[in-house]
């Protein structure tokens, strides 16, 4: 397999680990992105973006990074508190006064944040194409019973993150989440990421390869098995009430990669999630660009909840907006993939592996992203590897086959 591209010598073990996933791991196409106090020290790509042309993954490759796009919208709201425009303490109300409805008048904007909202799904049935309706689906949840009292228990907001943290974001600025993301963001950067795709960039999109649950030796983490088993369940809701979003195939639509959803929707690519990552890993600016204050940057790496998701049934850690450190490696083997990174690190992964994080006390930031999606929820071996080889090459220990320490 070809790879293109450069990596410094210090950094030789990342290419090598993504030659192996190639050869060994079963990757398709990828790419991979690190920067060292704000220097790319990697930047490799190679693989095959659609597997039915021939068409090869090239610089300009993106596709469909699923949830690290939380990443993206946390940080829109993290630009608006550094700015004194945005109280993550105050209640929602009091940037969309329509959301108090039927006992969600309490919630804090920290409690959306971290996934405390109790809104990972609504009960009401969604027509088809519901996501790619921003009004529809954030009247929706405005009108929605929280599914648990708020700020009492977490669980993963999979699809419903961007559309509330969004409209908050929206009621401030008046901007769309997409616009004022390429505004503050993006745009500044000049990074490979979108909510909202232009057409013409379409045809550089390497489209989603899912996973054949049907294969042999695919082990479905407990999310899925429970979506399937118990529909009525806040897992089935969620993963089966979208307006067909999650129907094999629909989320690499036109129509799904033109929508803004900053839970799920994000296009990009490994340059693109570590250039995101790249200011909040030099005290919250880069190359004059800078997007949030230092002191705002605890905000975003402290863990604010963690322990067992009420959504994904296994623990999970949370910043505000953010994932943090979880190592799940002692569970049962379906559920075992979490996110091995430092505990002063932050990020997201997407559904499949994708990834990007900073990690200020390394100086470093990271993106990965591929094509073909694994079939758990946290990172695979696949997008691990990489981690772990960017830190043996800093120095850093693991702490028993998990998170990274020095």
């Amino acid at each position: 397999m070809s790879i293109q591209g450069t990596c410094a010598p210090q950094f030789a073990e990342v290419r090598t680990e993504f030659e192996r996933n190639f050869a060994e791991r079963g990757e398709v196409g990828a790419s991979v992105h690190v920067t060292l106090d704000g220097e790319p020290v990697v930047d490799l790509w190679g693989g095959v973006a659609d597997p039915a042309t021939g068409r090869l993954w090239s610089e300009e490759t993106i596709v469909h990074v699923w949830s690290c796009t939380k990443a993206a919208t946390a940080l829109c709201a993290h630009i608006l508190a550094s700015r004194g425009e945005l109280d993550l303490n105050a209640p929602v109300v009091k940037y969309w006064p329509e959301y108090g409805a039927n006992g969600k008048d309490a919630t804090l904007v920290r409690h959306v944040l971290s996934h405390q909202a109790g809104l990972p799904a609504v009960t009401t049935p969604l027509p088809a194409g519901a996501f790619y309706d921003w009004d529809m689906i954030t009247s929706t949840l405005a009108a929605q019973q929280p599914l648990w009292e708020p700020g009492t228990r977490h669980g993963y907001h999979g699809l419903t993150f961007g559309f509330l943290v969004g409209e908050i974001v929206r009621r401030v600025t008046g901007l769309s989440l997409g616009g004022f993301f390429e505004k503050e963001v993006s745009g500044p950067l000049g990074l490979d990421f979108w909510m909202g795709l232009p057409e013409d960039l379409e045809p550089h999109v390497a489209h989603t390869i899912p996973v054949d649950p049907t294969q042999p030796g695919i082990l479905l983490p407990s999310l899925f098995i429970t979506a399937l088993t118990k529909p009525e369940s806040v897992p089935g809701l969620m993963l089966l009430n979208n307006g067909g979003y999650m129907a094999p195939g629909e989320s690499d639509s036109r129509q799904a990669h033109t929508a803004e959803m900053g839970a799920i929707g994000g296009i990009s690519n490994a340059r693109g999630l570590a250039g995101l990552y790249r200011p909040l890993a030099l005290h919250g600016a880069y190359n004059g660009v800078r997007l949030v204050e230092e002191h705002q940057i605890p905000q975003m790496s402290n863990v604010a909840v963690a322990g067992l998701d009420e959504v994904v049934l296994v623990p999970t850690r949370f910043a505000l907006g953010f994932q943090k450190a979880t190592d799940n490696t002692h569970l049962q083997p379906n559920d075992r993939e979490g996110l091995l990174i430092s505990e002063e690190a932050f990020g997201h992964n997407g559904m499949g592996g994708s990834l990007g994080f900073a990690d200020p006390g390394a100086r470093i930031s990271f993106g990965y992203a591929m094509n073909r999606q694994g079939p758990g929820l946290g990172v695979n071996e696949r997008g691990q590897s990489l981690v772990d080889a960017v830190y043996r090459t800093l120095g850093y220990r693991q702490t028993g086959g998990g998170t990274w320490f020095r």
